[in-house]
């Protein structure tokens, strides 16, 4: 397989190259990294001939964004396509003392609220295209909206309706305006595919978890009515979290924590 040849996300007419690169370790995930070498990253994904760029606020909250922006400003604008993220909205911590930068090894200083209302989503993108450094995104997703950050079902609900009378209404604006070139949803868990596409015509899903050589359930339970309606999959976490690229070591991760000792003896069989 060629990982730099293209292919359709579903009906948005956009074109993604096979292989991109995520953001979140720019975000500082399991480590600090010096700015040399995130900046370096960028640049050689760059230079490899990646062309798909994906980052969100959440990642070092807002420290992802401006690093992968640093790079990406200096290349031709339409050499590259570039995805965010839009459901937190960032401001300065009242007291700093206090801050607690968690999950995040480092990251910048800035604490976060949940927004899936039609102001959030607006500032959120704003936000976002002003720590990149870049006029425009070209796709845009919901992210995070499930069951382990919003409080279980009742807490999840409350959010979906947010977005349904408030947040879709501005990314549909955005989209139809032409700034951005389609809409996704960011995935973490089994079972939210369906609840979006009961609910929401988005145009794409970034499954981050679970669909690996570790786990494929998605593939018979939930991508077939991806398919039927022409929905794009865009695969966010290939190496789940780590261990399919280092191995079942012991420092390996799996789904952003310690490898289960069954999952360690898989990854060695494969």
């Amino acid at each position: 397989m060629d990982p730099f040849a293209t292919r359709a996300l579903g009906a948005t007419g956009v074109a993604l190259c096979r292989l991109g690169l995520g953001g979140a370790p720019l975000g500082e995930l399991f480590a600090k990294i010096p700015e040399a070498a995130a900046g370096a990253t960028v640049e050689a994904a760059y230079e490899a001939g990646i062309r798909y760029f994906d980052t969100a606020p959440w990642y070092g909250h807002g420290l992802s964004e401006h690093r992968m922006g640093h790079v990406l400003r200096q290349k031709p604008r339409e050499s590259v396509l570039l995805s965010t993220k839009v459901g937190r909205v960032y401001r300065a911590p009242r007291d700093l003392a206090q801050f607690d930068g968690s999950p995040w090894a480092g990251g910048l200083p800035f604490e976060l609220r949940f927004d899936y209302d039609y102001d959030g989503i607006m500032r959120s993108y704003e936000d976002s295209l002003q720590r990149l450094g870049l006029p425009r995104v070209d796709l845009l997703l919901i992210h995070d909206l499930d069951l382990q950050y919003h409080g279980g079902e009742e807490g999840l609900e409350a959010r979906f309706a947010e977005l349904e009378h408030g947040g879709w209404h501005a990314l549909s604006e955005l989209k139809a305006s032409g700034l951005i070139k389609g809409i996704g949803a960011g995935i973490n868990r089994l079972g939210l595919i369906p609840r979006f596409l009961d609910r929401l015509e988005v145009d794409f899903f970034l499954v981050a978890m679970p669909y690996t050589l570790l786990d494929q359930e998605p593939l018979e339970t939930e991508f077939p009515a991806c398919q039927e309606r022409n929905v794009g999959i865009v695969i966010g976490s290939p190496y789940a979290s780590g261990v399919l690229a280092t191995g079942a070591g012991a420092d390996a991760k799996y789904n952003y924590g310690p490898v289960p000792p069954a999952l360690g003896d898989k990854v060695r069989r494969i």
